[in-house]
């Protein structure tokens, strides 16, 4: 692709980060895929976003270390923190506060001295995240997620129950072209799967008003068990952007008005990271971790308990 104007210093590194973002637009819209051929004549319209600084400053910022050794560190994120400093969140981010306190301990990824963020979840998400602090472990950790041979299990609590008590979710994911902030499944996506188990339903037997629910993913795409729960009818309790507001409403009605209360003021998409296990990058021996659901996930689940 052929850049001109203020854009035209642009790297092939760069404007491929800036398709990924959505921020290249062609003449169908919004594109997608970095290897479309242009054809000639094509105007394309890129989105250059307002410069970050180009190394985040180190905070000391509390973290919840479930383990740690001179390759990587698995951290128990807690909802409301960002993994990643972007124009919108220069601070105030697990990366931030990951520099603080391997400080001395990172080997270097591509040249810099900075943790390696493998895999990423959203900001209102919470659990556990693997960073790698060499580009050996890097590498390592990015063949196994690219292999689909990372176990990642999450615990959503989602409106009503899927039919089945164990299914197989399969849809293309790719930007909505009407919400460009929104992941939606459309033909021309990205192949995404995602394995689903019911854990418990809540509610009357016959017609369940929310059910907590186990998903493994396959893939890892953006905001994949958001959108692909919503996409069969059930999306997350408390979710902003992907909920169903009739949805929730005909569910509330055959709840008591405590427990509605309690549902109405969660205030972030159900979904906790509970399991992540890999194959470590150095030792090759199988590393498995498990993270309890946090207060505010358990306190929705003792309300829902009492449907």
């Amino acid at each position: 692709m052929l850049v001109r104007g203020a854009g035209a210093e642009l790297s092939r590194a760069r404007i491929q980060q800036l398709i990924d973002a959505g921020a290249v637009s062609g003449p169908e819209g919004v594109i997608e895929d970095a290897a479309r051929r242009v054809k000639a004549g094509e105007d394309f319209i890129v989105r250059i976003p307002a410069p970050v600084p180009a190394a985040p400053q180190a905070e000391d910022i509390p973290l919840h270390v479930v383990y740690e050794d001179a390759a990587l560190i698995i951290v128990d994120k807690p909802a409301g923190l960002v993994v990643h400093p972007a124009a919108g969140n220069p601070g105030g981010t697990l990366v931030n506060a990951l520099l603080h306190h391997c400080k001395g301990q990172l080997a270097g990824i591509g040249g810099e001295i900075r943790p390696g963020i493998v895999h990423r979840i959203d900001k209102d998400t919470s659990g556990l995240l693997v960073a790698a602090k060499t580009d050996k472990a890097l590498t390592s950790l990015g063949k196994q997620f690219a292999a689909h041979a990372i176990d990642r299990k999450y615990i959503a609590f989602v409106w009503g129950a899927p039919f089945k008590r164990e299914g197989r979710i399969e849809g293309d994911i790719g930007r909505s072209h009407f919400e460009r902030t929104k992941m939606v499944v459309r033909p021309g996506g990205k192949h995404a799967v995602t394995h689903y188990e019911v854990i418990e339903k809540y509610g009357p037997a016959l017609n369940p008003v929310a059910a907590k629910v186990q998903c493994r993913l396959e893939t890892g795409r953006t905001h994949q068990i958001r959108v692909h729960m919503t996409h069969i009818g059930h999306p997350l309790i408390g979710d902003p952007a992907y909920g169903r507001a009739r949805t929730a409403a005909a569910a509330r009605k055959a709840l008591p008005a405590e427990v509605a209360a309690a549902l109405d003021a969660f205030p972030r998409q159900a979904l906790h990271a509970a399991v992540l296990g890999f194959q470590h990058p150095t030792t090759h021996k199988t590393m498995r971790f498990e993270s309890p659901l946090p207060v505010d996930m358990a306190a929705l689940e003792a309300a829902l308990k009492r449907a």
